[in-house]
Formats: structure tokens, sequence, C-alpha cells
């Protein structure tokens, strides 16, 4: 786990990862903890701010305060991550369309645009908070569905692992621009679980109201998607592109080295 370099101790990277995974896992499990402890003393009468406060008062008068503050400052962090992490993909999404620089008023920008989108739906959805955050997740877990059956198609059936990185950040190489055989097969497995959707107050498919709310799109999605990747990219020319690979290995690995290392 330790290196000792120069007479100096070093952790490895595994050490490293490890004690990161641990820090976190035990944070995790004690906001866990300390949510049920206070859902469990509120009981039916369980608010967030006011349940938070009255808790942490019966430990000494006024902790309750503290505490809330202590959380505010943590939820503003997250929010604040949020929003950049938002930015960054909107950005990345322009980039795949126009070629942009990412400058300091373009991310302000983007940020901007990113609390927007997340202000307005909470605010509107406040009312009944819990169960319309479940419907969209609901329907974020609708358009992941296609996604994955096509991704795990391409990695483990027609390509079986092998891609050439260099080529994919080019909009002319040889994945091309648009990879039409996904697309086509994501738009149309998603179409087809369509009628099964049951995502609560959003939208219930006639399928699935004539099944008393079940939902069972992910078994219809899933193999839609994967069975017509698979029929429409099976002619890929998969030893070709291993060979464009092999041949642009060497200066994609001194690119990364000199990335790594300046």
């Amino acid at each position: 786990m330790f290196r000792t370099i120069h007479g100096t101790c070093r952790r490895t990277p595994h050490a490293e990862l490890s004690a990161t995974r641990s820090g976190q896992r035990a944070r995790r499990n004690l906001g866990d903890v300390l949510g049920a402890f206070i859902a469990a003393s509120a009981g039916k009468d369980f608010d967030t701010l006011g349940s938070i406060q009255a808790t942490a008062d019966k430990l000494f008068g006024g902790f309750g305060s503290i505490a809330l503050f202590i959380a505010a400052l943590g939820l503003v962090s997250v929010t604040a991550l949020n929003m950049y992490g938002g930015s960054l993909t909107l950005i990345s999404s322009i980039d795949s369309l126009r070629k942009i620089k990412p400058t300091l008023k373009l991310r302000i920008v983007t940020i901007a645009i990113t609390a927007a989108i997340s202000v307005v739906p909470a605010n509107i959805a406040s009312d009944d908070f819990l169960a319309n955050f479940n419907d969209f997740l609901l329907l974020v877990l609708y358009f992941f569905i296609p996604w994955t059956a096509v991704n795990l198609t391409d990695y483990f059936v027609v390509r079986k692992g092998h891609y050439a990185i260099a080529e994919i950040f080019k909009p002319n190489g040889i994945y091309g621009r648009w990879g039409w055989p996904g697309i086509i097969s994501y738009l149309v497995g998603f179409a087809v679980m369509v009628p099964f959707f049951s995502a609560g107050k959003l939208f219930v498919g006639p399928v699935a109201q004539a099944m008393s709310g079940a939902d069972i799109s992910l078994f219809i999605g899933l193999p839609v998607a994967a069975v017509l990747y698979w029929l429409l990219a099976r002619k890929t020319n998969v030893a070709a592109e291993t060979e464009v690979a092999e041949a642009e290995e060497p200066a994609l690995d001194i690119a990364a080295h000199e990335h790594v290392m300046p």
C-alpha cells in the first residue's frame, strides 16, 4: 500500500482510492443513520426543517439552528457543484454541434441557464416534491434504457471492446459525425416503450393502464433497441477499425504521456 521513494513514504494509487472511498462511505452511512433517526423521532408529523431542528435541540438548546446552518452550507456546496456540472454538460453539447471556446463569460451564462432550468421546475413541483421527483427519476430512467441497450450491444457484441479512441473526436473520422444505427435503435426502442410507461402523474401509457399501473417498459425497450442495433450494425468492419486503432495507438500514448507529464 505504501512505497518508499528517496526516503519518503508515499501512498500508492490503490491506497489513496481506498482512503477516499472509506471517507465517502462513512459520510454516506452517517447521513443515512441520522436521517432515519430524525424520521423515526418525528413520526407522522415529519417536516424536513422543523424535524431536523427539533431533533438537534434535544441534544442541547440552540443546537437545532447550528445543525440547520451546517446543513445549509453542505447544500450550497452540492448545489454549486451540480450547477457547474450542468453548465459543463451544456457547453459540451453545444461544442458537439459547433466548436466553441469555454470562456469565463460562457461558463457564467451556462451556469445561469442551468440554475433557471433547475429552479423553475423545482418551484412548480414544490407542493408534492417527493412524488414529482420520483416521477422525474422514472422519466430519466426511461431515456437511459435504450441508450444502455445500444452501448452494451456495441461494446460486447458488435465491436467487442475494440475502439479507435482518437477517431471518436474526429467528425470526419471512421465513425462519422452521426452514428445512425445507434440513433435509429435508440429512437425506436424509446418509442415502443411509451405505451408501457407508468410515471405517476406525468404519464401512464395505455398498456400500463390496462395492467393496473404495472410498468414493464424496461423489458420492452431494452431487447428491442439491442436487437435492432445488432441488426443495423452487424456488418460493421471491426477489423478495419482495429487496424486504425493500432496505427494510432503510439501517437495516442505519446499525447496521454504529455498530458500527464508536461
